[in-house]
């Protein structure tokens, strides 16, 4: 079960999500926190602050974190703060202050340093939720997660290591778990073979869950998050998007490549190889709707999904060359990869490449190397509106109830994915939340 950050923001939360935990007592739960809501970006702004020699300013933005935890323990356990956890917190609060005092000192951030002070945020929350269960009466063990999960030094984005993962999860996690009893852990951090901090980058914490899971031969993984499942769209853009009951893996990481947030798939992969049900639910409502993801599903006609990113910028490749001539495509691509630029979309004609590109790529560089041989235009200000579902392209009148749809709106860019089971369109970026109204619309309609 991992809850993240919105799940554990403040005392109310923490107290939904330890009866979340009551109800889950008999499936021997191991409960993976990320930091409270906001506490990581606070971290790194007191690390910032150090770096910059601003000894004050990271003193008193570490103090405020330590005071914003005191608070959520206060109001969560109003007997007053157990000695030991008191003692925790104290202990803990001299440790970072310590780390900072030697950033500011030396005027150095080193991503060593800075993944031992982003680790405070998990360690603090799971403090504070292990004593509340303990004083809820549940029979709970705290473990630290670095003596578990063996990353390799690349600091920030450490890659972690299964097997050695799997061999400490026998050892020291399996021996804690039973029926009615939990374990708590953190998510995000790890540790390198020789004991040094580390953590996992985007989407950490669940990673760690899935790994975790992988590990344990888990019979369901559970994310806990802010929204009922993966929904057919961004209910910000469209308020009646729904929950999806089941998606495949493949869809659930074609909707978090375009735009989705609630689940980036890269990170639950372990469990969904290890053939480990992963559901998504929302904290305030246990008992609502949910998203099932599997490795495969299914199903008589696609469940259609909508995602968007903006911020895209399209480049036009136009040459005679390109007429009968091969090897002008492998030219082209060679360019873009020299120069690290990653293509999203890709349409062809005759004498044109047309391609999508993020809109903070440095093009100057590539663009000089490409005028040598081509013309290029450049159109910035778009947006990436795909759709998503399995069996997309073999569905029959699908295209035409998508396209009515868009009567209003000028796709500049269409582009079926390489699978089947995506269609992307590029749209001006202030067209796109009429795009996805429209298209939600027909997709609603459809599933009628």
């Amino acid at each position: 079960m991992k809850f993240g950050g919105s799940s554990v923001g403040d005392a109310e939360m923490m107290e939904r999500v330890a009866a979340i935990v009551d109800d889950a007592l008999q499936r021997s739960p191991l409960v993976v926190l990320s930091a409270m809501g906001k506490t990581t970006n606070a971290l790194f702004r007191c690390a910032e602050a150090a770096a910059s020699g601003d000894r004050r300013l990271a003193l008193r933005e570490s103090r405020g974190v330590f005071e914003r935890h005191r608070k959520v323990a206060a109001t969560l356990l109003p007997q007053g703060l157990p000695a030991e956890l008191d003692g925790v917190l104290t202990k803990r609060q001299a440790e970072l202050e310590l780390l900072l005092k030697g950033v500011a000192l030396l005027r150095e951030l080193t991503p060593r340093t800075m993944d031992a002070i982003a680790s405070f945020g998990e360690r603090l929350s799971t403090e504070i939720f292990t004593t509340y269960l303990v004083e809820r009466g549940v029979s709970v063990s705290l473990l630290d997660a670095r003596e578990v999960m063996r990353t390799d030094a690349h600091f920030g984005e450490a890659r972690p290591q299964p097997a050695a993962i799997r061999e400490r999860v026998q050892e020291l996690l399996v021996p804690q778990l039973g029926p009615g009893r939990v374990v708590v852990t953190q998510g995000y951090i790890g540790a390198t073979e020789n004991g040094v901090t580390t953590t996992l980058g985007r989407g950490g914490s669940d990673h760690s869950a899935s790994l975790f899971a992988a590990a344990l031969e888990a019979s369901e993984l559970q994310i806990w998050t802010d929204v009922e499942g993966v929904l057919t769209c961004d209910p910000s853009i469209v308020p009646d998007a729904i929950p999806i009951a089941e998606l495949s893996f493949a869809e659930a990481a074609e909707l978090a490549v375009f735009g989705a947030k609630v689940l980036h798939p890269a990170t639950i992969q372990p469990a969904v190889e290890a053939g480990i049900l992963v559901t998504v639910r929302k904290t305030r409502n246990p008992e609502g709707r949910f998203t099932s993801v599997r490795a495969t599903v299914l199903r008589t006609k696609p469940v259609l999904a909508l995602a968007s990113r903006g911020g895209i910028t399209v480049l036009t490749v136009s040459s005679t060359r390109m007429l009968a001539q091969s090897g002008f495509l492998a030219r082209l691509f060679e360019l873009f990869g020299r120069h690290d630029v990653s293509v999203d979309l890709i349409a062809t004609a005759e004498v044109s490449v047309s391609l999508t590109v993020e809109a903070d790529v440095p093009l100057a560089p590539l663009l000089e190397e490409l005028h040598d041989f081509a013309r290029v235009t450049v159109v910035e200000g778009r947006a990436i509106v795909a759709v998503v579902g399995e069996d997309l392209r073999n569905t029959p009148g699908i295209s035409g109830r998508l396209f009515k749809s868009l009567a209003d709106v000028n796709v500049e860019m269409i582009s079926m994915g390489a699978n089947e089971i995506n269609l992307s369109m590029v749209v001006k970026e202030s067209d796109a939340p009429r795009a996805l109204r429209g298209l939600h619309a027909a997709i609603m309609e459809g599933a009628g």
